[in-house]
């Protein structure tokens, strides 16, 4: 097919030889099937925010850095060459994570290049040599189920230790490859240590997973692997060879009573000056 504008740049560059095929197109970008020599690979083309269903919440970007102060400063302000600093950035997020991740043995589509807001990696296959389907799009057996789910866990642990969380983990961006399940679309990907809203982010990912696959194999219903993951990644006890039991109880914390009954003190004297003052209202 006819490259489109945005793909022809890699062809001008010589990053690839011709586009095959359009191969998704999302809430916040466009995929196709491309071929580079021998290699079939696929480019990933980010929408422009004002073209987005997917926008770039706060929760996501907070303590994300930018390295060129003027960029900050403009991105701060919201000028126009803040909103477009604050786009490469979104997108960059991204290549810096899947590079990282991949770095650290995650199950992610190997990245190869990134121009022009066109992301080229490995296209993840099944075994027919296809493009692998999404999670959503497969059908399991209870076994299969929760071998999937062990995998998954595994990888969510992995992630965490090399300090990422996902941040919009589901069935909708997991591909099942020959070889397994495949994490992908990072662009919403949060420094787990520097995002206050980490631990939520965690929690809402594991719980997704939990809530996919029990729909196959009911007793992960029942099951809490996202506190357990993060109380030992506070604890600074996480590791990604960690055995997990997919069960936790929150530690119960002694009763301060003297606070409480002071606490019931000062209630009980603000009402009677409440009181005091009705039966004795100023002149």
């Amino acid at each position: 097919m006819k490259a489109p504008p945005r793909l022809q740049v890699l062809v001008d560059e010589g990053l690839i030889d011709t586009v095959v095929r359009q191969l998704m197109s999302g809430k916040e970008a466009e995929v196709y099937v491309v071929r580079r020599g021998d290699d079939t690979l696929c480019a990933k083309i980010y929408k422009e925010a004002n073209n987005r269903s997917f926008r770039q919440a706060v929760d996501y970007t907070e303590n994300r850095k930018v390295k060129n102060s003027r960029q900050a400063r403009a991105m701060a302000k919201g000028t126009r060459f803040g909103r477009q600093a604050q786009e490469a950035a979104w997108q960059s997020a991204e290549v810096d994570a899947l590079y990282r991740l991949a770095a650290a043995g995650v199950r992610v589509p190997k990245p190869h290049n990134f121009l022009e807001g066109v992301l080229l990696m490995e296209l993840v296959t099944a075994a027919d040599g296809d493009a692998a389907p999404r999670l959503n799009d497969s059908v399991f057996t209870e076994a299969e189920a929760l071998a999937h789910h062990a995998t998954l866990i595994g990888e969510v642990v992995r992630m965490l230790c090399a300090g990422v969380i996902h941040g919009d983990l589901s069935e909708f961006n997991i591909l099942l490859a020959a070889d397994g399940p495949v994490i992908i679309d990072l662009p919403q990907a949060v420094d787990a240590a520097g995002n206050n809203h980490a631990q939520r982010m965690l929690l809402r990912d594991v719980d997704n997973l939990r809530d996919f696959f029990g729909r196959t194999a009911p007793a992960l219903l029942n099951t809490r692997y996202g506190p357990e993951i993060w109380a030992l990644y506070e604890k600074g006890l996480l590791r990604t060879d960690t055995v997990l039991t997919g069960s936790f109880a929150a530690p119960v914390k002694a009763v301060d009573l003297g606070a409480v009954v002071r606490e019931i003190d000062d209630a009980k004297a603000e009402e009677a000056a409440r009181r005091l003052r009705m039966q004795n209202p100023a002149p």
